[in-house]
């Protein structure tokens, strides 16, 4: 079937459309009802299913005959250490941890956080929550306390499973004492807390409620998967929010599963035994959806990489796991692939091994910036693929489906609608835009499986979010174009577009020349605030290493290119050349914090942030 074919079907005939994708995964009890629309705009896929999550992922693979065929494949450059485990393997170290959690009270419906380093326990806990209907939150390891204890205090869990600590390249983070510092100022106080101890680290245990994983292990008994009804909550994961209190992103059990397994086919063109490896963190929705879940849906093997992209050892270190586990996909942050860039800007240690295995390279989580693709494209001669979507979605939005219809790429572009999100680019009003014409990137009504169904506890912050900005609408919050060939291109958040003397201009574009000057390895362009003008953007420069480049000739080129590409009217008068560009841990650039620096507001530090006094040193900057 043609692409075009599968997409029609999917708008115009969404319930056949859904159903036979349904179809694909092992349900308890298959749904009879595939749609039911609720109150709030939105409403429930496969309201009358009953499914068990971790079943779909683990013992349907055993009942296919993959028991044996490995599941996870653990490798950690910053221990040393690797570690695979079969699907039969996996299932059983699952089993039992569900049977741990059983034992201290946690049913079906009941939260447990987990705060873990990329380590497998953290997989065998998420699958282990799955297992008993419980709703796991994780909450990405390293984050300061006061972030774990807002996130405790509004999920209410049960239970927290962490470990002794984190490694980030050669630093060791203790985990325990943010844990407890945590707990102490959360105005709920959960029962138990679980502990992985990791070699580096013993990390002290509070007598009555902190209990030690493998004690817990050595006497627990195996659960049997529980059934859920489809609509039932698999996991909370909080996303940032604009008023500072973080969003909790709910996700069901029914469509999750449905939506990812066809994602793994759709967007990966992935098959049962095929190695994939998504280069992210557990904390993250990439980590949630194509570390943990989908590859296994699939009957994958997926990777969990305990490391950087360089300085764990080097900027290799992607390659390297290529060769040494066969990876057939890759799916990373082009934040990443700017880090190996700027180490290794001609990829000399890409040809020291050997990644023939790969098939295609994968991007998404930000834009992907053209300067990137081309880097990519010219030292791997793969495929390099962009992909949109958010934590919110889940799963793409946007790409080239590869699975039904590969089409020829755009620089720039995420290719086209995923089948189930109809796209459109729309004005204020929710009227459309014309080809080419800049607007808001909206789907409209109703989303696919696979989406949120509402923020945790506060129903009203889900409609006010996404559904009331753009009556019928999900409004995605970013900004962007759909050319005259269906092509989608994602110019970045709609308060990434500035104000220039009445005209609206994208910084995202402006990014996309200065990325392509030689000499830069990254950059960021914000709108600062102008008299004259209303704002005027500014760039950040980060200089690929061994560029010798004068940062006033460096600026002066820079500001001619910009001229030459979007014109006089961009007003681009001003690049400065940065050390590092302030990111949070995920790799996003921390555009809003520097805008507020570059109007001389207010600004706190964020709790994502990797590394505060990057903030410091930007301020003198821009006021010295």
């Amino acid at each position: 079937m043609d692409y075009q074919t599968e997409f029609r079907r999917s708008i115009d005939q969404p319930e056949a459309f859904w159903r036979d994708k349904a179809n694909a995964i092992d349900w308890i009890r298959p749904p009879e009802e595939i749609w039911k629309a609720t109150d709030n705009g939105h409403g429930q896929w496969f309201p009358d299913g009953l499914i068990n999550t971790c079943d779909v992922a683990l013992d349907a693979n055993i009942r296919a005959g993959r028991g044996d065929q490995t599941a996870l494949i653990y490798d950690s450059p910053v221990t040393d250490t690797r570690q695979s485990y079969t699907y039969r393997e996996l299932t059983d170290q699952v089993a039992r941890f569900a049977g741990v959690l059983r034992e201290q009270g946690v049913a079906p419906g009941d939260r447990v956080i987990i705060y873990m380093p990329m380590i497998p326990q953290a997989v065998f806990a998420m699958l282990a929550c799955a297992r008993l209907g419980a709703v796991h939150s994780v909450v990405f390891g390293g984050f300061a306390a006061h972030e774990l204890a807002v996130r405790i205090t509004d999920a209410t869990p049960r239970v927290i499973v962490t470990a002794s600590c984190g490694i980030e390249v050669s630093k060791v983070i203790p985990y325990k004492p943010l844990v407890d510092r945590a707990i102490e100022e959360a105005e709920h106080k959960p029962e138990r807390c679980i502990v992985f101890q990791r070699e580096e680290v013993t990390a002290e245990l509070q007598p009555g409620r902190d209990l030690d994983w493998e004690t817990q292990m050595a006497s627990a008994r195996a659960v049997d998967p529980v059934p859920v009804a489809a609509t039932d909550p698999l996991y909370i994961l909080y996303t940032s929010g604009t008023t500072g209190k973080p969003k909790g992103v709910v996700r069901d059990n029914g469509g999750h599963a449905v939506a990812l397994r066809y994602s793994m086919e759709l967007v990966y063109g992935a098959r049962p035994g095929n190695v994939f490896w998504a280069a992210s963190d557990v904390g993250w929705v990439v980590g949630h959806s194509y570390i943990v879940y989908g590859p296994l849906f699939m009957g994958c093997t997926t990777i969990l990489y305990e490391g950087k992209p360089v300085k764990t050892p080097d900027a290799g270190a992607f390659w390297r796991v290529v060769q040494d586990h066969g990876v057939d996909y890759l799916f990373t942050a082009p934040t990443a692939f700017r880090a190996v860039r700027k180490e290794d800007p001609e990829a000399d240690l890409l040809a020291t091994y050997d990644v023939s295995s790969l098939k295609r390279l994968f991007l998404a989580g930000e834009r992907l910036d053209p300067a990137t693709y081309e880097w990519l494209r010219e030292h791997t001669g793969l495929p390099v693929l962009d992909h949109w979507w958010q934590t919110e979605t889940g799963w793409a939005i946007c790409c080239n489906p590869v699975g039904i219809e590969e089409f020829p790429t755009k620089p720039g572009s995420a290719t086209m609608p995923s089948p189930g999100f109809n796209v459109q680019v729309v004005d204020p009003q929710g009227q459309p835009m014309p080809a080419g014409m800049q607007g808001q990137v909206a789907v409209k009504l109703p989303l696919p499986p696979g989406c949120l169904t509402t923020v945790w506890g506060d129903d009203q912050r889900f409609r006010k979010t996404y559904l009331n900005p753009i009556p019928g609408f999900y409004s995605s919050g970013d900004g962007g174009f759909i050319d005259e060939d269906g092509y989608v291109f994602i110019m970045g958040r709609t308060d990434d577009v500035i104000n220039v003397a009445g005209h609206r201009l994208s910084t995202g574009e402006m990014e996309e020349v200065v990325a392509s000057h030689p000499a830069v390895a990254e950059c960021c362009v914000v709108g600062a605030n102008d008299e004259l003008k209303g704002q005027i953007p500014v760039g950040l420069v980060l200089l690929k290493d061994g560029a010798t480049i004068d940062p006033d000739e460096l600026e002066e080129e820079l500001i001619d290119m910009v001229r030459e590409k979007i014109g006089a009217i961009a007003c681009f008068r001003r690049a400065m050349v940065v050390e590092r560009l302030p990111k949070t841990r995920s790799g996003k650039i921390l555009r809003r914090v520097i805008r507020q620096i570059a109007d001389g507001d207010e600004w706190a530090v964020p709790s994502t942030i990797d590394d505060p006094s990057i903030l410091d040193e930007i301020q003198q900057r821009f006021h010295r």
